[in-house]
């Protein structure tokens, strides 16, 4: 008898409908004798239209408050779920995250999980229940609900997996498994049968919306046996795992994040600490950069670019005029007109001219290259908004066919 987690996204549960196939899918699982613990989303766009509603109220309103607003919409999915295999005759317990166990900091809306006691879950299990818990969200150590940002479902599936020593973590979404490519972009994406903890993170990191970085990173650490799979269609999924086959390709797949903005700072010092002073200043506002390129110093000047997440740029803008006579910068350019797009691959590293063939195929499809970043597995570009879909098409063409 295995322990398997499964968790469903938003889409997954969205109506009653969807519901009552989730529920099919876990009854199944039970009934072939599994041990079954199940994380849920909120349904479709209840988190945002909560949101909304509090935003009407005040614009102004505390993270607490909304923490305690947000963590309706997956106490809600659960109970229906529960409500919809009680109807099918199986024993189940729908739980909230602290009831669950699921004890947190006190950052709210992007709180850390500091451990998950599983007792309570654990003893509902030996009773042959299914176990449903409410994702995203656990509890401080005041007794305040938190919720634990962005993906945060994901996280806590891996996050009970790991505590619970699961033989599988499931993350049921609405496409079969990762892709080369993001299908709705390119009609030619091909499914991959297995992909690396470290390319997984990456894509994550770079754009690719079906797993949250935050949950590949815990699931490494861990040694948590991760499957991506569709819960609409019955078919094998996507494993990710510590290591993947021995002849690996080159590139696993491309991945494109639009929400990033570029700044620039124009004649700056050619001296030393300049650009510790500029990036230690965004540290301590909690702001994170990702490509920096810094230019050849010539007549004692040099510029230093860098991205930044959009919803981060008004800040980050705000911090670096306030103490422009400090870094002794000229001017200051900002434009949030761009993407990047990056290609992953474990293979890479062994594989010369992988680099090479992305240049050719954006220079073919006449997209300009702004900035460039490199690592062991990756290599990012940056361009202009308008030309991101027919760069992610063609360096897919190149690499992968249609």
């Amino acid at each position: 008898m295995s322990l398997i987690v499964k968790k469903f996204g938003g889409s997954s549960v969205a109506d009653n409908d969807k519901l009552r196939n989730v529920a099919k899918i876990i009854t199944k699982s039970h009934t072939e004798g599994h041990q079954v613990v199940v994380i849920v989303s909120a349904q479709g766009d209840t988190t945002d239209d909560l949101l909304e509603k509090a935003a009407d109220l005040n614009s102004g309103a505390s993270r607490r408050e909304l923490d305690m607003l947000q963590a309706c919409g997956e106490q809600m999915s659960a109970a229906l779920l529960a409500i919809a295999i009680e109807k099918m005759g199986f024993p189940v317990i729908s739980l909230t995250g602290w009831q669950a166990g699921m004890q947190t900091d006190s950052n709210h809306s992007v709180a850390r999980i500091k451990k998950i006691d599983p007792e309570r879950v654990r003893m509902e299990l030996d009773k042959n229940s299914i176990v449903v818990i409410a994702g995203f969200q656990g509890i401080n150590k005041f007794g305040d609900v938190t919720t634990i940002g962005r993906g945060g479902s994901d996280t806590t599936a891996v996050a009970f997996a790991a505590a619970l020593k699961a033989d599988l973590c499931q993350i049921y979404t609405d496409v079969d498994g990762v892709f080369t490519v993001d299908p709705r972009l390119v009609s030619g994406a091909h499914k991959l049968d297995e992909i690396s903890f470290d390319e997984m993170l990456e894509l994550a990191s770079l754009g690719a919306q079906v797993l949250a970085s935050r949950s590949v990173e815990m699931a490494k650490r861990f040694r948590v046996k991760l499957e991506v799979l569709s819960s609409f269609r019955d078919c094998p999924g996507t494993i990710v795992k510590e290591v993947v086959k021995m002849e690996k390709t080159q590139v696993s797949g491309v991945a494109r994040d639009n929400n990033v903005a570029r700044i620039a700072l124009i004649g700056l010092a050619d001296a030393p600490g300049v650009a510790a002073k500029i990036f230690s200043l965004l540290a301590q506002h909690k702001l994170n950069v990702d490509i920096i390129l810094q230019s050849i110093g010539r007549h004692d000047t040099k510029d230093i670019s860098f991205t930044i997440a959009k919803n981060g740029l008004a800040e980050a803008r705000a911090v670096l005029e306030a103490h422009r006579e400090s870094l002794g910068y000229d001017r200051l350019e900002v434009s949030d007109s761009i993407s990047k797009v990056s290609i992953v691959g474990a293979g890479m590293i062994n594989n010369p001219g992988v680099a090479a063939r992305m240049f050719e195929s954006l220079a073919a499809a006449g997209v300009n290259i702004q900035m460039i970043s490199t690592s062991e597995i990756k290599v990012s570009v940056l361009i202009d908004l308008a030309d991101s879909d027919r760069a992610v098409q063609a360096i897919h063409q190149e690499f992968f066919g249609l």
